[in-house]
């Protein structure tokens, strides 16, 4: 007679090396060296994140899929998987793919410290504080022949024709932010300004100069306007000083790590009134 094998432990056979399998591929040290190639591959080492995943191309679609799908926990199956699609995306931005046709400048805006004053003063409160932001910093945008892309929780997304417009809509939201006072605080806003050829779908803006208007924005730490040279390129110097503004090369802290996403070549410049 031929003993049948028993389900049971086949199965606890089974649910054993899965759960190895598991550990393995979370383990620290295994996503840590996946991690560590994937800085060396072609493209942003930090696609997959939501600002890395925005934009039209059927790398970020699929990422945006996989974003949705797969496990928000570290993995190294996960980091292989977005590492693919990572060199995939360089390369169709390589060949042109994924831009626009035409230059246009965007200004990426930031509340500076809103996430701590939100959990302090409550709910009501800071959605009392948005709205007053809002009303400070969308006109301006309007006023020099820009368009408010998308509010993004206590930031602001916007797009210009112009790289000069830009830069004035951008100090004069700053200068109208400054007579927002909300439960006795005074708010500080970080800026963006970078000129690429974003694509535009429908009302928004996509691709990759979208990225790195909100680097060069992120580069702003507790509230500096930031320009990088491709916005000061388009503008031209002369024109800069002919506005009143004046610049100084971005010196990031001894022991801050390199902006990410940056593409190489691109400087950034703190601008400020003369």
């Amino acid at each position: 007679m031929i003993e049948q094998p028993d389900d049971g432990d086949g199965r606890g056979r089974v649910a054993s090396a899965l759960d190895r399998v598991r550990a393995l591929d979370s383990a620290p040290g295994v996503v840590d060296a996946v991690r560590r190639v994937r800085r060396a591959l072609p493209g942003d080492p930090s696609f997959g994140d939501p600002l890395s995943t925005a934009g039209p191309g059927g790398a970020r679609a699929v990422a945006r899929v996989a974003d949705r799908l797969l496990d928000d926990r570290p993995g190294a199956s996960r980091e292989v998987g977005l590492g693919a699609l990572q060199v995939w995306q360089a390369l169709l931005e390589r060949t042109g793919r994924g831009r626009g046709t035409r230059e246009m400048t965007l200004v990426f805006t930031d509340l500076v410290g809103f996430s701590d004053f939100a959990l302090a003063a409550g709910d009501e409160a800071a959605v009392e504080l948005l709205r007053a932001v809002a009303k400070a910093i969308e006109p301006p945008v309007t006023e020099y022949g820009g368009q408010v892309v998308k509010r993004m929780g206590d930031g602001m997304m916007a797009v210009f024709p112009r790289p000069d417009r830009a830069l004035d809509a951008a100090f004069a939201a700053r200068d109208a932010l400054e007579l927002v006072d909300c439960a006795g605080r005074r708010q500080r806003m970080r800026v963006g300004v970078h000129t690429g050829v974003p694509r535009q779908v429908g009302g928004d803006w996509l691709g990759v100069d979208v990225n790195v208007a909100a680097r060069v924005m992120q580069a702003g730490g507790d509230g500096k306007a930031m320009v990088s040279s491709a916005t000061l390129d388009a503008l031209g110097r002369d024109r800069l000083s002919e506005l009143g503004y004046r610049i100084h090369p971005y010196r990031r802290g001894l022991f801050a790590a390199a902006p990410r996403g940056v593409p190489d070549g691109l400087q950034m410049y703190t601008i400020e009134r003369m």
